[in-house]
């Protein structure tokens, strides 16, 4: 929130509000050390005080009114405050699409809505069963949900930052997810966790709209990069990263996008990569992969921080 004050009126004003506090505590001090003999003496004092109060109390009572108003005017010089975060944490960060001025193109592209959560210890895993089925159950309340993908992480890099579960929705566009986060069933299933996650971890972006495979284990990688990070270096790493699946055969699916998630769990994670391969054995040949292995020696300067969360992908929960 911005507030406009003009700098010169306002101080001058405001040292003579401070001067007027003064001079009539004085008074008051003065009216209570006096000792009134007679009620004459007593009328004398007050007719002085309330000829001091129009004196000086209305012209800077108007004076201060006056620079209230001005305040609200677009002019002057500017001083920034800052706003409370809103319970929902909206992101203000801006992705590098954004920042470069750049609109990514949306055309044939689904928005995926990725959601990770890690559980305290002293949730069962009744509870935690119970919180699975209920977000299962969530695209058969919400017709904006085109479709739904969960599992339990089993990514043998240890990169997962505790995080267990994973859910990934996908929404025609972005009227479906405004309706989605502030739908009643969803808010009945934020509920449901009732304070059992430990950890909450969210990254939207537009991905590639395909049939479902028979068997699918999700390979979900996301980046963080340095502040300094020379832009012309993140898009390297991001056309090396697009590139794999033409080297590595094993990659059946993979779609990548920047995160444009309007809630504030994103960490600071700005890219999300997601790849999906047909079996733990393509997985095994990736991770080792001498391309692969390339790749990351682009990325290492740049990066600050990685996660990776892999799943066999199940659906949702049939009615």
């Amino acid at each position: 929130m911005t507030s406009y004050i003009h700098a010169s009126p306002y101080c001058a004003g405001r040292a003579a509000f401070d001067t007027l506090v003064v001079y009539l505590s004085w008074l008051r001090l003065e009216a209570l050390m006096s000792d009134f003999s007679t009620l004459s003496e007593f009328e004398s004092f007050y007719s002085v005080l309330e000829d001091n109060m129009k004196t000086y109390m209305l012209p800077t009572a108007c004076l201060m009114f006056a620079l209230c108003l001005s305040s609200c005017s677009p002019k002057g010089k500017a001083v920034t405050m800052d706003a409370p975060e809103e319970s929902t944490e909206m992101n203000t960060e801006a992705t590098p699409a954004e920042a470069s001025g750049e609109t990514p193109s949306t055309d044939g592209k689904v928005l995926r809505h990725a959601v990770f959560f890690s559980f305290k210890e002293e949730a069962t895993e009744e509870q935690v069963d119970t919180i699975v089925a209920a977000f299962r159950n969530l695209p058969n309340k919400i017709e904006e949900i085109i479709d739904f993908q969960w599992g339990v992480n089993n990514s043998p890099e240890g990169k997962n930052d505790g995080f267990t579960h994973c859910f990934l929705l996908t929404f025609k566009d972005e009227a479906g997810r405004e309706v989605y986060l502030p739908h009643p069933a969803h808010k009945e299933f934020g509920s449901t966790l009732g304070g059992l996650n430990d950890q909450v971890f969210v990254i939207d972006y537009w991905g590639t709209a395909s049939e479902p495979m028979e068997k699918e284990l999700k390979h979900a990688v996301f980046f963080k990069f340095k502040d300094d990070a020379d832009p012309a270096a993140v898009k390297s790493v991001e056309e090396a990263f697009a590139a794999l699946p033409s080297k590595i055969d094993v990659i059946k699916r993979f779609e990548w996008g920047t995160n444009n998630s309007p809630e504030r769990h994103s960490a600071g994670f700005t890219h999300c990569f997601m790849g999906s391969f047909d079996s733990e054995e393509g997985r095994e040949t990736y991770l080792p992969h001498a391309d692969h292995k390339a790749f990351v020696q682009v990325l290492l300067p740049v990066l600050d921080k990685v996660r990776v969360m892999d799943f066999w992908a199940e659906g949702k929960l049939e009615e």
